[in-house]
């Protein structure tokens, strides 16, 4: 049994999953597993998986007879960890040799922190483009109102929806890794894991008082045409996200004011585009919730806000 866990759920990334592999064994905290779950991938993924595992008995490695879809097989990896601390480590990405020695204090030292994320560097090999990402402010401990006021409004910090860049509680996980999420066009979340991830953060969030910051770039995101976010259309990608927040303001969100500034947000996507899959109205982001009240001055400033962004947009060009 290890203190930490660190999840590599895997599908068809066998040009990429050595990178990811090593930078969880180049850890300098050494108590901790690798969990890797090989998704039926039709590549040469299960044989860089066994190469790795060969070489570190801290790698454990599983198959799926059939491919049971991505956030099953989230699950699949959790349920085999044996630690009490979780990193789940997309098979595209990378981590930095001080990722855990970093991130876990917080956890096994404060109760009331419910996750630590790092700064991040967004890297395209293709293009040699590398941006900082999810930077938030200093070092420290913050309030989860925070965390979550960002993620359903999109401000004022400039929080990650994904947990790649994460350390949580086992336990939590367990708990909110969701498979569906229902909504009213029928979209199946536990075979497209849009929005799945945002909800381990929002979930984990409601339950915890404070979440940790760390300003380095301890994690590196690759850019590339398989991704998810890159190979999504840009709006489907959005709505989808839209309606697992949607899911989480139905269900714990008490706060009349963000409730309404939430809202606002999405009477904006309906002009972008929400017509074309099903959404027509503000109330088809929900799945019971047919009452939905609009704040028109925090509106105001987000349509005011877009006009000057594609205003300068086109001047600097």
């Amino acid at each position: 049994m290890s203190t930490v866990s660190i999840l590599i759920p895997v599908y068809n990334r066998e040009q990429l999953l050595g990178p990811c592999i090593q930078s969880a064994l180049d850890q300098t905290v050494t108590d901790l597993e690798i969990v890797i779950v090989d998704n039926a991938s039709t590549d040469g993924t299960w044989e860089v998986c066994q190469q790795f595992a060969s070489r570190d008995q801290r790698v454990r490695i599983f198959r799926n007879e059939t491919n049971i879809g991505p956030v099953r097989n989230w699950r699949r990896c959790l349920d085999y960890a044996t630690g009490e601390y979780v990193k789940i480590l997309w098979s595209d990405d990378l981590i930095a040799p001080t990722f855990i020695e970093k991130t876990l204090p917080y956890l096994e030292g404060y109760n009331d922190v419910g996750f630590v994320f790092t700064g991040t560097e967004i890297f395209n090999n293709d293009t040699g483009k590398r941006a900082r990402a999810y930077v938030i402010g200093d070092t420290g401990i913050y309030d989860t109102g925070k965390y979550i006021e960002s993620s359903l409004l999109g401000r004022p910090l400039p929080v990650p929806v994904s947990p790649g860049n994460a350390l949580f509680r086992k336990k939590d996980l367990e708990k909110n890794i969701l498979l569906d999420v229902p909504n009213k066009i029928g979209s199946d979340f536990k075979m497209h894991a849009i929005g799945n991830d945002a909800l381990i953060y929002l979930l984990t969030a409601k339950d915890y008082p404070r979440f940790a910051f760390i300003n380095e770039s301890l994690a590196s995101f690759r850019a590339h045409n398989d991704s998810i976010t890159i190979s999504s259309d840009s709006i489907k990608l959005t709505i989808l996200y839209h309606i697992a927040k949607a899911y989480f303001v139905e269900n714990h969100i008490d706060d009349i004011n963000l409730r309404k500034k939430f809202n606002s947000r999405l009477s904006l996507l309906l002009l972008k585009g929400g017509k074309k899959m099903g959404i027509r109205k503000i109330q088809d982001f929900y799945f019971n919730n047919d009452k939905v009240d609009i704040d028109y001055l925090f509106l105001g400033t987000l349509i005011l806000r877009k006009l000057f962004k594609n205003f300068f947009s086109v001047f600097i060009k």
